[in-house]
């Protein structure tokens, strides 16, 4: 059984929040939310967040117990790119691009052998 949780348009670069979700991959809840806990980074805290809802969708949902759960799948997909102008010299003008994230969490029970 598993449940799952997205968080879509945050706006956190792509790149950067797929190296803090390497580090929570496959790991325990309880290692994992201590990991984003202290991990010092812009999207620790978006990924706690999503990390946060799949484990009540499991509670709530699917009556799962949350000490056996685990962090079996997280990707980071590419949201849309808001795009902005920056001015430069000689009337010139630069794109600045703010890419946006969709988090995806997907946590299962543990198997009891």
């Amino acid at each position: 059984m598993e449940s799952k949780a997205i968080g879509r348009y945050l706006r956190v670069s792509p790149l950067k929040a797929r190296q803090v979700a390497d580090l929570v991959r496959g790991k325990d809840i309880a290692e994992a939310i201590g990991i984003l806990r202290y991990t010092n980074k812009k999207s620790a805290p978006l990924i706690g967040k999503v990390l946060d809802s799949a484990i009540a969708n499991a509670e709530h949902n699917y009556d799962m117990d949350s000490d056996a759960l685990f962090v079996s799948e997280i990707y980071i997909d590419e949201g849309p790119t808001i795009k902005r102008m920056h001015p430069r010299a000689y009337g010139r003008a630069d794109v600045r691009r703010h890419r946006t994230s969709h988090i995806t969490v997907i946590v299962r029970e543990r198997e009891v052998k």
